[in-house]
C-alpha cells in the first residue's frame, strides 16, 4: 500500500479507499521521486519484495500478513514528518525514516508516542546509546563506526600508519553529511593525518571547485559522504582529474550501482564500505523471483534485484520481520503492539545459523542487540567496483571500529542530549 505525502488527506483518504489494514502495519518512508530516486527506488523495491515473499510463502509472520504502508517523501524532511503524522494513528509497529533529516525530527515525536524508529545505519549516531534513546535503533552500525573503519582500512593499506597523510572528506552539506566530521577529526589527532573538509550543496550536481581543490592539494585518500546524484557526479569528477579510484572510498550510502554506472569505465576500482554481501546468489532471491516477480506482485520492474540498494532493502525487511517474530514468541500474541516491537528490537538476535535458515547464507554478520547498544554488530567490509564486470566484490575482511575513540564521543553527545531534554538515562544492568 502506498500513501501520498499529504498529511492532511493521507490518513482518511487512504483508509477509506484502500484495502482493510493488516494487523502488522509497517510504514516505509520511501522516495521514488525527486533527485534521490535512483538511490531510493532499489531499496524500496527490496524492502517490499521481501515482505511480499513472506506474505505469499508463509502467510506473513506468525499467521498475520504484513502491510507495508509506503509513503512518498522525495527525501524531503517536511514530507517525511507529514507521513509520520498521517500514519502514527494506524497502529504502526516501527517507522523507518530512510533519511537522517527525517530521523532527527522523528526521534522526539516517536519516542513520546511510543513507536520505535529504526534508522538503519543512518540518523543520529549517539542514538545508539539505548540508555538515553529507548525507542531508537541503528543496527547494523553508525556513521561514526563507518568513519573509524574507513580510516582503519586506509591505515592498513598504508602499512599501518597514516602519519603525515592527507584525507579529504567530500560530504553532502546536510545533517547526514556532517555526521562523520567529529570522528574523523578525533582520529586525525590520534593517527596524524591532515583532514580537509569539502561540502557539496544539495543536490550535488555542481562539484567543480571541490575537485579542482583535490587536484591541487593531492590528498592520499578521498572519503565521501554523499547521496543520490551527488555520488555519481563525484565519481565522474574524480575520473576526470584522474584521481586513483582505489584511494576513493565512500560511506555505505555512496556505494551502489546508481553511483558508479553513470561514470562507465571511469568508476573502475572505486570502493565503499558496506555491511552485507552484493549480488543475488542467495536461495531467498530465487524464491522472490518465483513467488513475487513471476506472479506480477513485485514492487518494481525487477531490474534492481541484487543491486546494493535492493539488498539493503532486503536487509531492513529481515530485521523488521525477525523482530516481529521474536515479539510474537515473547508475548504469545500474533497481533503485537509497537511496545512489543520495541522490546523485541532491544533483544533482537540473528545468528549465522538463522541467516542460513532465511535463505541468506553469508549475506550479513550475526548480531545481538542489547539495552545499552542499539547498533550491533558494528561491522563493516570494503567492496570494490569492477566496471568491466559491472559487479561489486568484497576486498577486505569485516572490521570493527575503534571504540576507544567512538564510544567517548557517543557518551558525550548522548548525555548532552539527555540533559537538554530532561531525560534520566535508564540503567541497563
Amino acid at each position: 500500500m502506498r500513501l501520498s505525502h499529504l498529511a492532511a488527506m493521507a490518513a482518511a483518504a487512504m483508509i477509506a479507499a484502500g484495502p482493510a489494514l493488516a494487523d502488522l502495519n509497517v510504514p516505509a518512508l520511501n522516495y521514488r521521486t525527486g533527485p534521490y530516486a535512483p538511490s531510493g527506488i532499489p531499496y524500496a523495491d527490496g524492502f517490499s519484495d521481501y515482505m511480499t515473499l513472506l506474505n505469499e510463502r508463509d502467510g506473513g509472520v506468525g499467521g498475520e500478513r504484513i502491510n507495508v504502508m509506503e509513503c512518498e517523501t522525495a527525501y524531503n524532511t517536511q514530507k517525511g514528518v507529514e507521513c509520520y503524522e498521517a500514519l502514527k494513528g494506524e497502529n504502526p509497529l516501527v517507522f523507518i525514516p530512510q533519511s537522517t533529516g527525517i530521523t532527527y525530527q522523528l526521534i522526539p515525536k516517536a519516542s513520546a508516542d511510543g513507536i520505535p524508529v529504526h534508522s538503519m545505519a543512518y540518523g543520529r549516531t549517539s542514538a545508539v546509546n539505548g540508555k538515553v534513546f529507548e525507542w531508537v535503533f541503528i543496527m547494523p552500525g553508525t556513521y561514526w563506526d563507518a568513519a573509524s573503519m574507513m580510516v582503519k582500512y586506509a591505515m592498513e593499506q598504508e602499512g599501518g600508519s597514516l602519519e603525515g597523510k592527507k584525507i579529504a572528506l567530500v560530504y553532502h552539506n546536510s545533517a547526514y553529511g556532517k555526521e562523520p566530521i567529529r570522528t574523523l577529526e578525533e582520529l586525525s589527532k590520534k593517527h596524524g593525518y591532515e583532514l580537509t573538509q569539502l561540502a557539496v550543496d544539495h543536490p550535488g550536481q555542481e562539484q567543480k571547485s571541490q575537485w579542482l581543490q583535490i587536484r591541487r592539494e593531492r590528498p592520499d585518500y578521498v572519503f565521501m559522504w554523499g547521496w543520490g546524484v551527488m555520488n555519481s557526479v563525484a565519481i565522474q569528477e574524480a575520473a576526470n582529474i584522474r584521481f586513483p579510484m582505489d584511494k576513493f572510498i565512500g560511506v555505505w550510502w555512496s556505494g551502489s550501482e546508481a553511483d558508479v554506472l553513470p561514470a562507465g569505465a571511469g568508476a573502475d576500482g572505486y570502493k565503499s564500505i558496506t555491511w552485507h554481501a552484493p549480488g543475488a546468489d542467495f536461495p531467498a532471491y530465487g524464491e522472490i523471483e518465483s513467488l513475487v516477480h513471476e506472479k506480477g506482485t513485485a514492487a518494481g520492474d525487477g531490474t534492481h534485484v541484487g543491486e546494493v540498494g535492493y539488498n539493503r532493502g532486503v536487509y531492513a525487511a529481515v530485521l523488521v520481520t525477525e523482530a516481529i517474530k521474536q515479539a510474537q514468541e515473547a508475548t504469545g500474541n500474533a497481533n503485537i503492539t509497537a511496545a512489543d516491537m520495541r522490546d523485541a528490537y532491544e533483544s533482537l538476535s540473528i545468528s549465522e545459523e538463522r541467516w542460513n535458515e532465511l535463505g541468506l547464507p553469508g549475506f550479513a554478520q550475526p548480531f545481538q542487540v542489547t539495552c545499552s547498544d542499539h547498533g550491533a554488530p558494528h561491522a563493516g567490509v570494503i567492496q570494490q567496483w569492477s566496471a568491466s564486470d559491472k559487479t561489486w566484490s568484497l576486498v577486505s575482511d569485516f572490521m570493527q571500529p575503534d571504540m576507544d575513540v567512538v564510544m567517548p564521543l557517543i557518551e558525550e553527545d548522548s548525555m548532552a542530549y539527555a540533559s537538554e531534554n530532561g531525560i534520566e538515562p535508564r540503567s541497563c544492568d
